[in-house]
C-alpha cells in the first residue's frame, strides 16, 4: 500500500487486483462448492494470473525501466509494486499449489484419479501407446537448444517441455542432448481420459501420456534416460502501434498483432525438479531480466486448462443446472418492439434469456417500421447472431451503421473479420476515434413512426459471455434517452462537433463530473439531514478522484456501501466508527459485471446503469455510457440486484485493503447466495 500526494490511504491498482484474484483461489478452496467446479475456479485463477503478468506487469517492467529524470518517480513506484508483487504472487503460489493437491485428494475419493507416467499398469500403458499412434504421433518436433538463439517463435499460450537425455559418443563417453517441445494441447486437450477400471475413472495429464512416449518421440537419435521436465513463460502483450499517421487503422492493428507475438519474456513458472544444467538452458533462451519473475512450480503447469477438465460424467459434482429465463414480454411471437414501447423492458443475463435481445435486433432486421440500427460493438461471439441480425438488416434496406473497436485486447484480430463481413454485408462500419477506445454497449434503433427504441447495456452484446457474466440491458422508448443514444454516434463518427448530452453520462465528456456532483449532493443533504446514501455495484475502482469524494462523503456521514468485484483502491479498515464505509466482493457461479449507481438524492432516489468503471482509464480515455434509469419498476430491479449483493454473506469477502478477504457480514443477511436469491426469484416472476 502507498500514500498518494492527496495523503488518502490507497492501494495500487495491480496489488489490489492480486487481492481480488485470491479471492477466486480462495472459492477454489471451499468445501461446500462442487469439486469440479473447484477445478474450474484453480484454471481460472491461472487463466487471470497469465493475462496479469501479460498486460499488467509487463506495463510495470516498462515503467520501471525508464531511467529519464522525467518519470523518475512514477519509475520508483513501479519498482516499488513489481517488488510487492512478487512477493504476493510467491506467497499466493504455495496457496495455489496446495489447494490444487487438496482438490486432487478430493477427487480421489471420488474414484476419480489422476495418475502419472510412474503410476500406469502394463494395461494403461497399452492405450497410452495406441492413443499416441493415433492422436499425438507427428505432432512433437523436439528443437535442440543449441539450434536457436531466443524462443522468440513459441507462443506463451502453450506449455513447453525441456528433455534432458543421455547419449553414448563413438569413443564411448556419456553426454547429455537438451531439446524443448511444444505439448499438442489445441489438437489433443490436456487430459486424457484412461479406460475406467473398478468402478474409478482414470485420467491423465497430457504431459505423462508424452513422458511415456519420450522413446518414441526421439526414435533414431540414439537417446535414452529421458527426463522430461515442463515450463511456461509470459510474454508482454502490450501492442507497440504505429503512430505513422499515413497508415489505416486496420495495418496499425495488424502490425501490432504481429508485434505482440514477439514481445518480449517476462515471467517463466518452471518444474521446481528440473536439474540446474536444463534449467540455465531455458533461461538462457528466455532472456529474462532481473526485473522479470521466475517461479517454482509443480510438476504441471497452466492450470488453466482446468477450466476444460473431464467431468466423467459426474453432473453430481457440478453446479446444478440453470437454464435462463424467458420473461413473460419476450414470449410468443408478439412484437417485442410494442412491448418496449409499452414500457421500459430490462435484462439480466444470464438469469434471464440473452436470446431476448437476439430476438429484439432480429425483429429490428425483418419490422418495415425500422429504418436505421446503429450498436456499439467491444467484443463478439464466435458465431455471433447479433452479427447475423445486422447482416439481415442491411440486406433488408434498413440503414445499419456498426462501431467496432479494434483495440478490444485480445480479441482485435476476430474484431477485424467481422468488420469485414459486415462490410462486404452493406454494414456502415465505423472504427471509433483515434486514441479513444469505444467501450460503451448501446443499440439505437430509428422508426419512421413512433418513438425510437435504445438500449443501454452493461456489458457486450455476446452469447458466450451473457451465459457466465451478469450484466444488465435497459430497453426504453424514452425520448430523453433514445435522443441522446443517437447523438452518441454522431459524435463517435465526428468527434471534432461539440456535443451536450442532456440525460446520458459520458466519457470522457463529463461523466467523472456529473459523479463528482453526484456524491456532492449527497453530501450536501446529509449536513442538511436528508436521506444520503450511496450504494454502487461495479467492477473497479481506482481512480484518484473518484477514491477521494468516495471519503470525503463517507467521512461526512454518507453511508457508502459498495459492491467491487476487482481492483479496489480504498481502504476501509481501521476507518473512524462514524464513517460509513463497506465494501463487498462476490465470487461465485457467474462472473459479476454488471455496473450500477444509487443515491439518495435527498429522498428522490437516483439511478444509473451502463459500461463505466471508476478507472482513469474509463473515465478519461475512454467513450464510456451510463444512462439514468426512469422507470419505477426497473428502478425496483437495480436496487434488488444491489441489496441482495449486499446482503450475501455466503459468498462476499470484505474488501478492506489487507487482501485478507475475511468474510462478509451484514445485519439482514440472505439464506442463499445473492445469485441463487435472484435466479429463484427470475423464475417465480417469468
Amino acid at each position: 500500500m502507498t500514500t498518494k500526494k492527496k495523503k488518502i490511504p490507497y492501494v495500487e491498482r495491480d496489488i489490489s487486483w492480486l487481492y481480488f484474484n485470491r479471492r477466486v483461489l480462495q472459492e477454489a478452496c471451499r468445501d461446500d462448492v462442487p469439486l469440479l467446479e473447484r477445478l474450474s475456479f484453480l484454471g481460472i485463477y491461472s487463466n487471470n494470473l497469465d493475462e496479469f503478468f501479460r498486460v499488467r506487469v509487463a506495463s510495470q517492467n516498462r515503467i520501471a525501466e525508464w531511467d529519464g529524470k522525467q518519470g523518475a518517480k512514477e519509475a520508483a513506484l513501479a519498482k516499488s509494486v513489481v517488488r510487492q508483487i512478487s512477493k504476493l504472487n510467491a506467497r499466493y503460489q504455495k496457496e495455489y499449489e496446495e489447494g490444487v493437491h487438496k482438490v486432487y485428494e478430493d477427487l480421489a475419493k471420488e474414484n476419480i484419479m489422476i495418475i502419472s507416467d510412474k503410476e500406469v499398469t502394463e494395461d494403461q500403458l497399452e492405450f497410452i501407446h495406441s492413443y499416441y499412434s493415433e492422436k499425438i504421433d507427428g505432432l512433437i518436433v523436439p528443437v535442440r537448444f543449441a539450434s536457436v538463439k531466443h524462443l522468440d517463435y513459441e507462443s506463451d499460450q502453450s506449455i513447453y517441455h525441456a528433455v534432458r537425455a543421455r547419449r553414448v559418443t563413438a569413443s564411448g563417453n556419456t553426454v547429455y542432448d537438451y531439446s524443448f517441445f511444444e505439448l499438442p494441447v489445441q489438437s489433443c486437450g490436456r487430459f486424457i481420459r484412461l479406460p475406467d477400471k473398478d468402478g474409478k475413472s482414470y485420467i491423465m495429464y497430457l504431459d505423462d501420456v508424452v513422458r511415456c512416449s519420450l522413446p518414441k518421440i526421439f526414435a533414431g537419435s540414439g537417446c535414452s534416460g529421458f527426463e522430461s521436465f515442463a515450463f511456461k513463460f509470459t510474454r508482454d502483450a502490450e501492442m507497440e502501434i504505429d503512430d505513422d499517421q499515413r497508415s489505416g487503422i486496420l495495418q496499425k492493428i495488424s502490425k501490432g498483432l504481429k508485434n505482440r507475438k514477439k514481445g518480449e519474456a517476462l515471467r517463466v513458472v518452471f518444474d521446481s525438479s528440473m536439474p540446474q544444467d536444463l534449467f540455465k538452458r531455458v533461461l538462457g533462451k528466455l532472456d529474462l531480466g532481473l526485473s522479470d519473475t521466475v517461479v517454482e512450480g509443480g510438476r504441471y503447469q497452466n492450470h488453466k486448462d482446468l477450466m476444460k477438465f473431464p467431468d466423467c460424467g459426474r453432473k453430481d459434482l457440478k453446479y446444478e443446472p440453470a437454464p435462463p429465463v424467458i420473461q413473460e414480454a419476450f414470449r410468443g411471437t408478439d412484437s417485442i418492439l410494442d412491448k418496449v414501447r409499452e414500457q421500459d423492458r430490462f435484462l439480466h443475463v444470464p438469469y434471464h434469456s440473452f436470446s431476448s435481445f437476439v430476438g429484439l435486433l432480429h425483429e429490428a432486421a425483418l419490422n418495415s417500421n425500422v429504418k436505421s440500427i446503429k450498436i456499439t460493438l467491444y467484443r463478439l461471439a464466435r458465431d455471433s447472431k447479433v452479427i447475423r441480425a445486422l447482416i439481415g438488416a442491411a440486406r433488408n434496406g434498413k440503414k445499419v451503421t456498426a462501431v467496432i473497436e479494434l483495440l478490444a485486447r485480445f480479441d482485435e484480430e476476430s474484431n477485424m473479420v467481422w468488420a469485414q463481413k459486415l462490410q462486404d454485408a452493406g454494414v456502415k462500419v465505423i472504427f471509433g476515434v483515434e486514441g479513444l477506445k469505444i467501450h460503451s454497449k448501446v443499440v439505437h434503433i430509428g422508426m419512421k413512426k413512433g418513438p425510437d427504441i435504445a438500449c443501454v447495456s452493461t456489458g457486450n452484446f455476446h452469447e458466450g459471455n451473457a451465459k457466465t457474466y451478469t450484466d444488465c440491458i435497459m430497453m426504453t422508448s424514452s425520448p430523453r434517452i433514445t435522443t441522446d443514444v443517437d447523438l452518441l454516434f454522431s459524435f463517435i463518427e465526428k468527434p471534432y462537433i461539440p456535443v451536450r448530452f442532456k440525460e446520458l453520462l459520458v466519457s470522457p465528456n463529463g461523466m467523472k463530473k456529473k459523479f463528482i456532483s453526484l456524491i456532492d449532493a449527497e453530501i450536501k443533504n446529509r449536513k442538511a439531514g436528508k436521506p444520503a446514501y450511496i450504494k454502487i455495484k461495479i467492477n473497479h475502482i481506482t481512480d484518484e478522484d473518484m477514491v477521494a469524494k468516495l471519503y470525503e462523503a463517507a467521512y461526512a456521514g454518507v453511508d457508502v456501501d459498495l459492491l467491487v468485484r476487482g481492483n479496489c483502491s480504498l481502504v476501509t479498515k481501521n476507518l473512524p466508527e462514524r464513517c460509513h464505509l463497506r465494501i463487498c466482493g462476490i465470487i461465485d457461479r457467474f462472473l459479476e459485471h454488471s455496473r450500477i449507481f444509487i443515491f439518495a438524492g435527498g429522498g428522490v432516489e437516483k439511478v444509473f446503469l451502463g459500461s463505466a468503471d471508476w478507472m482513469p482509464r474509463n473515465l478519461d480515455n475512454r467513450i464510456e455510457v451510463v444512462a439514468p434509469v426512469y422507470d419505477p419498476t426497473l428502478k425496483l430491479e437495480m436496487k434488488r440486484i444491489v441489496e441482495y449483493g449486499l446482503r450475501d454473506v455466503r459468498q462476499g469477502r470484505l474488501v478492506d485493503g489487507s487482501g485478507e478477504n475475511l468474510p462478509w457480514t451484514c445485519d439482514d443477511p440472505l439464506e442463499r447466495g445473492s445469485q441463487e436469491e435472484l435466479y429463484m426469484y427470475y423464475n417465480q416472476r417469468k
